[in-house]
């Protein structure tokens, strides 16, 4: 997936410590990290101060704050291990056309590890698949042994 990854505006959805952040970051990303957790986004400013990178880290609640990108049209959008499904739209409207989105969190299967996760936190089989059909998928999996479901995909020309 790094081949795809040219550098330009990013957003980390619920970036915990920010170890996507920082990676994408130094790969001359321009990054905006957001978590609800005041000491996750502040280990996240201090890394960023720390190597010199282009990371502005922002305490936000997603379920009640959203305006902040209100106008904004991103490269790349990163969520990882959380779900709240009524961010879809908003990710879609963020990403300029040809943008790219990686998402990655729980799903449901029987196999699975991660039992300790609520059924409302984690995405029925193929879900992302469905949800962003009409983008261009680049790489899916659903790992039934940890029960994850990753998707990498690039957002067509909304003329197209």
């Amino acid at each position: 997936m790094a081949a795809y990854l040219k550098g330009g505006s990013a957003i980390d959805f619920a970036s915990g410590l920010g170890g996507n952040s920082i990676y994408l970051a130094e790969m001359g990303y321009d990054i905006t990290a957001v978590d609800i957790s005041e000491v996750a986004i502040n280990y996240v400013q201090e890394q960023a101060a720390k190597r010199g990178l282009n990371i502005t880290a922002k305490v936000t609640d997603l379920t009640k704050e959203r305006t902040f990108l209100k106008g904004h049209k991103l490269d790349l959008a990163i969520m990882t291990f959380y779900l709240d499904r009524s961010l879809f739209p908003l990710v879609k409207q963020v990403i300029k056309d040809q943008g790219y989105l990686f998402f990655e969190t729980f799903y449901k299967h029987k196999a699975a590890v991660n039992g300790q996760v609520s059924s409302q936190y984690k995405l029925e089989s193929n879900e992302l698949l469905k949800e962003f059909r009409d983008w261009k998928v680049l790489f899916f999996e659903e790992n039934e042994q940890e029960g994850r479901q990753t998707i990498f995909c690039q957002k067509k020309n909304e003329l197209q």
